[in-house]
Parts: C-alpha cells; structure tokens; sequence
C-alpha cells in the first residue's frame, strides 16, 4: 500500500506543564499528552518546546521565532504556558510597519523543559517596561553656528545628523541614541567621536527618558537612579567599533552623515540602528550599518555590523583604564563558540569596581590587541557581516558583581548560554499541509525550495548564503547534488540533474582540474563530491570528468594511512579514522576500482569497514564511537582504546549510508568482499531500531537522550531512515524492519519537517558540525556547542534521500 506521512500533531506537548530532563542514559518518552485536535483549540498557530541545556538556570531567557517560520504573516499573537500568558512581543525588524519576529520570555531551571502555545490573541498589554530605546532632539529652536539654541527635546523615530552638528551641540538629548534594559543602560556619540558611554542604573526602572532634561551636566551626578559612570576620552569606549590600521583603532568619526534610527522599542526588546555613510577608514571609504540590541534582563547588548563593501581588520573594544586587569577567555575551543575579553578594576568616574566585557565567536577573532586607550579585538566579518556582543556589570548596583571572581563566574554562563542556546522543537498548523502527503512529494518539496533558496550559491563564484563564504569544492555540494540526482532519476524530472551537473560542472575546466581542489591537504572530505562525477562521466564519457576523477583518484594513491592501511581523515589528523571519512572516501574508491578494473582498490574500500568496525563499534551497546586515533595521543582519545567518548549521531549516519551505497558499486560476483558489509547491516539495524526514540527520531550523542542539552538531530535521522529503507528495498534488511522505518520516516517528517508561511519547506535541527581536534575536545559539552540550524546541506541531502527510499519502499 501507499504509505503516506502520519497527521501532524504535536507529541510532545503537555500544556502548561514543565519538566526536568531525566538522567542520563534514561529513555525520556516523546509522547506525553494526547493530540489536542486544532479545531478544539481556536486561534493556535503553533506548539512549542524550549528546553535548558545547562546545568544551571536560565532566568529571562528570550526565544525569538519568525512570523515566517510560524506560518503566519502578521499579528496578533500571544504566548501562552497553560492559562498563563507570557511576556510577548512583536518586533519589526527592517522598518517597514510589517511584523517580522515574535520574541517572548521564559525562566527556566536547571535542564528544565517548558511548554507553550502560540495563538492569535492580542498581546497581553499591561507588560511592565523592561527595555527602552529612545532618540531624543530638540525642536522649535535654531541652530547658532555648531550649536542648536532654545527649544525643547521630543523623541523622534529616526534623526540625520545635521552638517553642523558636533559635539556638545546641545541637539541631541545626551548627545546619541540610548538604549537600557532593566540592570544597565548606554549611549552612543552621534558625532565625529563615536564614543559608547554607560549609564549605571541603581534601579530596575526604565530611566534613560529622564536622563539629560536638564543639560548635560546633571547625568554626569550620581543620582536616585544612578549616572554617566565612564570616561571614555579617545578610545573606543565601552564596546565601540572602528577600523585597525595596524597600530591603532581609527573610530568611526571621518564620515559623510550619521543617521540613527529606532527599530524596536518594547517591553521586552529594543533596538536601534546607525547607519554611517562614507566612512574613511584611511584605506577605504565604506557605508556602515551598526545593529544594537538589549533584552529584559541582561546586560548585555547585541550588535550587528554590515558593511557595504568586505572590510577586513574591524576592530572592537574597551577602553584600556589603568590598573585595570584583562582578562581572556578560553580560545582553544570550536570556531562557532563564544569567548570573551574583559576588563575589571576601580574604572568609573566614581571610582568603584567595573567590569566590561566584549563577547565574540572565535572564528571571527584575527588577534586580541591595544593601543593607547583600548584594549582591541581585530576581527574577520564574515562576507559584509560580524556580529559581537559588550556589556557593563558595575558594582554600584545592588545584587550586581562585587569582584573579579563574580565576574568570571558571570562569564562563564554567559558564554554558555550563548554558545548553547535553548533547544527549541516547533510544530506549526502551517505544517499540517503535510498531512497525507507521500514521502516522495516531501522530498520535492524540500528540493523545490532549496534550489529556490540557494540559487547557483553553491556553484564557483557564488556565495554560501549559510556561511557568507565562497562556495568551493566541498563534500556538502556533492551530497546535495547526488540527493537533487536521485530525486530526478526517481521523478523522470531532469529539473533537478539539471541543476546538480550545472553546480558540479562550475568547478570542472575544460582540461578536468578541479577549481578550488586541494590534493596536497590529503582530506578525504573532497573525494566525496567525485561520486556525482563518476554518475556524470557514466552518462557521457566526456574526458573533463574522466581527468578530475583520475585527479582525485591519484589522491587516495598517496593518501597516508593506518598501519592497518585505513585512511587517515585529513593529513592534519594524523592516524585517525573517522566514521565520516568512510562515507566521504570509500564508494568513490570502490567505483573507481570498478572503473579502472583494479580490484585491490575495491577491496582496500570494503576493508575499510571491517577496520572501521574492529576499532569503533562497542560489542556491548553496538554503537560506533566518532573517531579513532591509532597513535593514541589525541586529547579526545582513550588512551587505550584510541576511541573517542562519545556516539555521535550523525557519525554513525554517515557510516550506515555509505554501507549501503557500496554494495550499489561492488560488484554481485565479489562475495568475499561484500559478505561482511552485508553482516554488518543487520547488526547495525539492530541497534538502531533498539535506541530510537518514540518520536521516530535519534539524539545527537545517541546513547544519551535524558542528558541536558541533548537534543533529537535531524540529519541523523535522516540518514537512518535512507539507510533502514534502502537496505529493506535492496533485499538488505528483510520486511519485518518496515515499521521500524516508517517511524522512522514519520519521525523526521514531524519533528523536523516545517512549511513557512511563504509555503517553503524547511529542516530544522540538524547539527552544523562536529569533530575532533583543533579546539574540539570530543567531550559532551562540545557536540552541544556546535550550533543548531537550519536547511544545513549534510541534513537536507539525507533528508531528500530518505523520502526517495521510504517511497520506494511504499509502494
């Protein structure tokens, strides 16, 4: 029969009820309240989860969904926790009196899960006001050379600096925008000085449509609510930005104009942007757009630069007080997470301790560095992008940090509570269009609108519009495109080979060199884009395609190895096998041997398996750790073993998808060579089937689903639902598995599985990536850190693939 995706309701929902995560190593159950009907429940857009992965609590924590993602076009919209409405709000992020986002908060404990429901209400509108951002000028006067003489201040929406204007102009209410949650507030120059300045806040009112009435000098007295605290004379302040020429910081001060404007100014959440245009950095004349934003809360204020043209070497600070302690934070970490730089000591106008902190992703971090008023961060943007965060704990306030130890300990969470964010599991009514769609038609529609999201980004000469980095040869390519391949050879629909050999032909000369290929790096993630060369050159034995699997080929000829002959993952990795690179190397290697009739190249692939097995599966539980280091010396490794720690479940998925694509290459007749692989697929089936979880899905680390952090992935789950259903079509895996699969398949459909209001289909929580070595310590507390996302290529090939082989199974 013809097996279409199961109704779509929300399993994991118990209204109004929070919960702990169980210990770990304990089966939490999916299913914890029945399905509530839609129709029962008028007005509800979606259902949520939000779960805290740490081991400390999480007060204010704000979740933020786009009204796109929860399948709506605009407002009203209220969040709910049973009969409890909580702080709710709608922000309009690019101004143009449309509703973009919904962010709420929650308060949540240690590991604790809390629901909550969506609906179309009207906000709860008697919010006390946590957050403010204000511009403030003066009006009904007139400009007397560089100062603005008699009238009044009134709080406009958006000011363009007059010509004039300098500072000290009298113009502007406290010289810039301010900005202020409940704990802190701050100002920013609008003036050649750019200087960012901090109100401490002795109450947890919003004050800052208070501050400066009188003039400027009153706020530079400790007052009822507190007062300017800091001297920031020519440095960049508390968090400011500019340009590092290679000695100093040159602030944002030669520019055409300055503009700012409020983007949000709510209970909860308030923002406002600068745009400078014309900036001379003294080597190049920019535009630059500058994003800050502070939540109920917190201290800390987010910020967004984006430039009109790349510009390399942005630097950001503090200023550099005397007798003040720097303090870093860790850097030998994965290039997603979070760090810090910050100051503390006796540095306010009123002499009391003060601590500042500059927040950054170390993969943006060039070098940490000074001049003569600032301690410099010089950093890489990402494309036109870079994103950091700044905020000010000042001990003038009551119940705030005394001492350098409180701020350490304050860093620390804030580091992790960045690095890992909450996890979040939606379901939407949106999504209920899904409902009796087959597997088949899913996979067409995450196609359709990946090619529509991606374009020809992924081709040379794009731009990866995930990363901001230039597309190059990368194994992520060539999955799609083989999953966009299997999708056309499955419809009779050359739309999408079309698209795969158009993205895969960019990179191929005319003489077969491979643009932006790296042989000499010995990684064996670049060999697995060479599988959708062999399905090109199979076609049409055009000799380009013959020339760059020949060129990749002659890779794995020198590639080092194990003693045992195994690939090494990368030369940068030496000894080590992956899970991954069986995926990435070893059905290429098998094809090429087929190809040239070399069957020692065959059988080095199919051995690769067995010693794959022989270090990596634990007999007891038959999980497969990540990795193994033969050498024994990796910080991440047994030292007896050689293993890593942990099951990883995207691992483990590359290993059983490329057990099953093998088998496609080596020949029927070599039954020495394919009779352990086809041992191993019932034994791995196994396994699975007796750790996934009732929802149908797998976790990220797969033998640990009640630890906190721990989360269902959707490129696990994918890539075991292709390897179940395939290894059942291909005569792998008999019926009796078929269950297991459809779950399976259901599974992916409905934790992962999303429709926007746009109607584009989306795949929501899949692992950006993991490893090992270079600041990745293979602990637990690593594979929670790599960041969470969205339509990721290594969850939505699989995901692609998966529908082609559940429906093949159907029917």
């Amino acid at each position: 029969m013809r097996f279409s995706c199961v109704l779509l309701v929300l399993p994991f929902v118990l209204l109004g009820c929070d919960r702990a995560k169980e210990s770990a190593g304990e089966q939490q159950p999916a299913e914890t309240a029945a399905s509530v009907a839609v129709e029962e429940m008028d007005g509800v857009v979606a259902w949520l989860e939000v779960s805290n992965p740490s081991e400390f609590a999480r007060p204010d924590t704000l979740v933020s969904l786009t009204l796109n993602e929860l399948g709506v076009t605009s407002g009203p919209l209220q969040v709910w926790q049973g009969e409890a409405p909580q702080a709710t709000q709608l922000v309009d992020d690019d101004g143009d009196g449309q509703e973009d986002r919904l962010v709420f908060l929650t308060n949540l404990e240690a590991a604790q899960i809390r629901d909550y429901v969506i609906d179309q209400q009207d906000i709860v509108q008697d919010l006390a006001k946590r957050t403010q951002a204000e511009i403030s000028i003066k009006e009904g006067g007139e400009w007397q050379d560089k100062v603005y003489v008699g009238g009044t201040f009134g709080n406009v929406d958006q000011v363009t600096n007059p010509p004039q204007a300098t500072d000290h102009s009298e113009y502007i209410r406290y010289e810039g925008p301010g900005i202020e949650s409940d704990r802190v507030g701050y100002r920013v120059y609008l003036d050649w000085r750019n200087g960012f300045d901090i109100f401490g806040k002795k109450t947890s009112d919003v004050v800052l449509q208070d501050v400066g009435q009188d003039g400027y000098d009153s706020y530079h007295e400790m007052s009822a609510w507190g007062a300017d605290i800091l001297k920031v004379g020519d440095s960049l302040g508390m968090g400011g930005y500019g340009y590092w020429d290679g000695e100093k910081a040159v602030r944002v001060s030669d520019v055409q104009q300055q503009s700012a404007a409020i983007t949000a100014n709510g209970p909860i959440y308030s923002a406002f942007r600068i745009d400078y245009a014309g900036w001379n950095t003294g080597g190049a004349v920019v535009d630059l757009s500058a994003s800050l934003s502070m939540q109920a809360g917190s201290p800390m204020v987010d910020v967004n630069l984006h430039t009109s043209e790349p510009l390399e070497n942005l630097a950001i600070g503090i200023v550099a007080h005397p007798g003040t302690d720097l303090i870093m934070g860790e850097l030998d970490i994965t290039g997603e997470a979070w760090s810090y730089m910050a100051s503390f000591g006796e540095q306010t106008l009123f002499e009391d301790n003060l601590g500042m902190v500059l927040m950054f992703r170390k993969r943006d971090l060039i070098e940490q560095t000074r001049d003569e008023s600032s301690y410099v961060l010089v950093m890489q943007p990402r494309g036109r992008n870079l994103s950091y965060a700044f905020g000010a704990l000042w001990a003038g306030r009551d119940g705030e940090v005394q001492s350098r130890e409180d701020l350490e300990a304050f860093l620390l969470q804030e580091v992790e509570r960045r690095t890992i964010p909450p996890r979040i599991r939606l379901k939407t009514v949106a999504s209920e269009q899904m409902n009796g769609l087959a597997p088949i038609d899913i996979s067409i529609r995450l196609a359709n609108s990946e090619m529509e999201r991606r374009g020809d980004s992924l081709s040379l000469s794009g731009t990866d519009l995930f990363d901001e980095h230039a597309a190059n040869w990368t194994y992520t390519t060539g999955l799609l495109m083989q999953a966009m391949d299997d999708l056309s050879i499955a419809t009779g629909n050359p739309l999408y080979a079309e698209y795969a050999r158009r993205t895969m032909d960019s990179f191929i000369t005319d003489d077969g060199s491979i643009e932006t290929y790296d042989a000499d790096s010995f990684n064996i993630d670049h060999i697995n884009s060479g599988k959708m060369l062999q399905r090109m050159y199979a076609e049409n034995q055009d000799p380009k395609y013959r020339a760059a699997i020949d060129s990749l080929a002659r890779q794995l000829e020198n590639h080092p190895r194990t003693s045992e002959g195994a690939f090494w993952h990368k030369q940068r990795y030496p000894s080590q096998l992956w899970l991954d690179g069986v995926y990435m190397g070893m059905p290429f290697q098998a094809g090429v041997g087929v190809m040239e009739g070399n069957e020692n190249k065959i059988e080095e692939a199919a051995t690769e398996f067995v010693i794959a097995r022989s270090h990596l599966r634990d007999p007891e539980t038959g999980l497969y750790y990540h990795a193994w280091d033969e050498a024994r010396v990796q910080v991440w490794a047994d030292p007896e073993t050689g293993r890593s720690r942990y099951v990883w479940g995207r691992g483990l998925g590359w290993f059983a998808m490329a057990l099953v694509d093998i088998l496609d290459v080596i020949p029927p007749e070599e039954t020495a060579l394919r009779k352990p692989l086809l041992a191993m697929i019932p034994e791995l089936a196994e396994t699975l089937v007796q750790t996934q979880d009732e929802s149908g899905a797998w976790f990220q680390i797969m033998d640990m689903p009640g630890a906190a952090g721990n989360y269902r992935e959707a490129s696990a789950t994918s890539m075991f639902t292709y390897f179940l259903a395939k290894a059942i079509n291909e005569g792998y895996l008999p019926e009796s598995y078929a269950q297991a699969t459809y779950k399976a398949w259901s599974g992916l459909v409905n934790e992962f599985v999303a429709v926007h209001a746009d109607g584009s289909y989306h795949l929501t929580n899949v692992c950006m990536v993991a490893g090992l070595g270079f600041g990745r310590d293979g602990s637990y507390r690593y594979y929670m850190s790599e960041p969470v996302v969205a339509n990721d290529q290594k969850g939505m090939g699989p995901a692609i693939m998966a529908g082609i082989q559940v429906s093949e199974l159907s029917n």
